[in-house]
């Protein structure tokens, strides 16, 4: 029942990786404009952009890419994967606690131009390191057989 091959967990394994992060670049850049706004002179919001960049590149290197390499290799042992074992259950919950946390912070920041662009960091950081982590799925061939 909901058998799919691994090739099909890795596809979808890659699309949520892509979803999430095109998700957040959004928000990210939905609160610089709320930022941008609220202060229109001040001229940080260039450096939160440029910070989460860095700080989304440093976690893909070090974080994301050995998450992905680690899940692929983990599917690709599985000998009759599930649909829903395209992740571990605790990713499902860390996932959950990370989009509760995530809309709170959002919330919390509405009308404060310093934590707004703290959240934005936050957002881009963790964007760009699922995007640029993203080339594992390409790299390690994930998409065959």
């Amino acid at each position: 029942m909901l058998t799919a091959s691994t090739r099909i967990l890795n596809i979808l394994a890659a699309l949520i990786w892509y979803i999430g992060g095109i998700v957040l670049l959004l928000k990210g850049y939905c609160l610089l404009t709320e930022a941008q706004l609220l202060n229109p002179d001040m001229c940080w919001i260039w450096l939160a952009v440029a910070a989460g960049s860095i700080i989304g590149g440093l976690k893909s290197k070090f974080i994301f890419s050995k998450c992905c390499q680690n899940n692929l290799a983990r599917i690709r042992s599985l000998e009759q994967p599930k649909v829903w074992q395209i992740f571990r259950p605790w990713f499902f919950v860390f996932l959950a606690a990370m989009i509760t946390t995530g809309a709170t912070l959002s919330r919390l920041a509405h009308d404060n131009y310093y934590i707004l662009l703290g959240v934005a960091i936050l957002d881009f950081s963790i964007a760009i390191a699922l995007i640029w982590s993203s080339y594992v799925f390409w790299e390690q061939k994930a998409f065959v057989g």
